[in-house]
């Protein structure tokens, strides 16, 4: 069975700026919410989820504060990280290199929206992530099981193990209202949601004509347990099939949908290895016209990576919109940062596009080849 929310992103934006467990990605803010403000947040939040999906408190997981818990000895979190005397200077840190792969879409589309709860944006539809996180703690999931790792250490990110994925965070909200009052073309372009998680930003580029849209994330178990089911509900498939009680209208329309999601692909793995994928799985590669990205830039250890992934991706007349915070205390990146670093090397420009200052400060950059060449 399918459940159905419906929410506005203004909705989303509110319980953002009060989030379950974003700990050490705290906002450089004069209007930063006060401990004991976030932890009630946290508390109210947790009773109306466990109240809403029939279980105890006890059973839903949410990453806690990482400022009132103790990291676990074995783990890696920006904060322990940041407060380790033993730790390296910053762009020392060796790069985690998980391997990349393709992720294929399943053959039973409607089999991956089981025990899925779906909640509703303008012109979109998604996983709940609580709901998601609380299957998943409690299954035997095969191979690395993520949310056991990020529940055992409190924290959205575990350097090289997880980056924050079974998350909506909020620049990406803030992404999606600026394609609406830009007008932002994405008809005929070939599009690339990198750091996916729910591949809101990808969906919206789909829907909006794009010829061609990969999905990017860092976990394998992302993309198949929430991105993919995602691009799946915003197909037609059930709308269509609801409507619909001739057999032979129904298979045309399945098939009909079903090729239009094979302009989708999906893929795991670290960025400089993704790029090893894709350059190498076509004889061509035709590069992408747009890379969509969301908080991406707060650990300055990932800018190498990030900045290759642009020149080597990125067509010569293609555009970067990224959206990301002032700063990220903990785990040392921001915006300005990240310019400095772009600067550096002299290949992109930058423009800031819109500065959001309601509540935690935020920024949306476009980036494009100084000489597209």
């Amino acid at each position: 069975m399918t459940f159905q929310f419906n929410f506005t992103i203004e909705d989303h934006l509110e319980n953002e700026l009060t989030p379950l467990g974003d700990g050490a990605l705290t906002l450089d803010s004069s209007k930063e919410l006060s401990v004991s403000e976030s932890q009630k947040g946290e508390e109210r939040d947790r009773k109306c989820s466990a109240e809403q999906f029939g279980v105890s408190q006890d059973q839903l997981w949410e990453p806690k504060s990482m400022e009132n818990a103790a990291p676990s000895q074995d783990t890696d979190s920006p904060l322990s990280e940041a407060n380790s005397s033993s730790n390296l200077e910053p762009h020392e840190k060796q790069t985690c290199f998980r391997a990349a792969k393709e992720h294929a879409m399943p053959k039973d589309l409607k089999k991956m929206l089981e025990n899925k709860v779906i909640e509703t944006l303008p012109g979109l539809q998604h996983a709940n992530l609580a709901v998601v996180k609380t299957i998943l703690l409690k299954e035997n999931f095969p191979g690395e099981n993520i949310v056991s790792k990020s529940f055992s250490s409190h924290s959205d990110l575990i350097t090289g193990v997880y980056e924050g994925g079974l998350k909506i965070w909020e620049c990406t909200f803030d992404l999606l209202a600026y394609f609406t009052k830009a007008k932002v073309k994405f008809a005929g372009k070939k599009v690339l949601d990198l750091g996916c998680g729910s591949g809101l930003l990808g969906m919206t580029a789909f829907k909006g004509g794009a010829k061609e849209v990969h999905f990017q994330d860092y976990n394998s178990m992302v993309i198949d347990e929430v991105t993919l089911p995602n691009v799946v509900a915003n197909s037609t498939l059930e709308d269509e099939e609801n409507d619909v009680n001739e057999p032979d209208v129904k298979r045309c329309r399945t098939s009909k949908v079903t090729q239009e999601l094979y302009q989708c692909r999906f893929f795991s793995g670290e960025w400089s290895e993704f790029c090893k994928l894709v350059l190498s799985s076509e004889k061509l590669f035709v590069k992408y016209d747009l890379i969509l990205t969301s908080e991406t830039i707060y650990n300055p250890d990932y800018y190498s990576n990030l900045h290759q992934t642009f020149l080597g991706l990125l067509s010569k007349n293609g555009r970067v919109l990224l959206a990301s915070k002032a700063h990220y205390f903990g785990v040392g990146g921001g915006v300005h940062l990240f310019q400095k670093f772009v600067e550096e090397r002299d290949v992109f420009e930058t423009r800031i596009l819109k500065i959001i200052d309601a509540g935690l400060k935020r920024f949306i950059i476009e980036m494009t080849f100084k000489s597209p060449s």
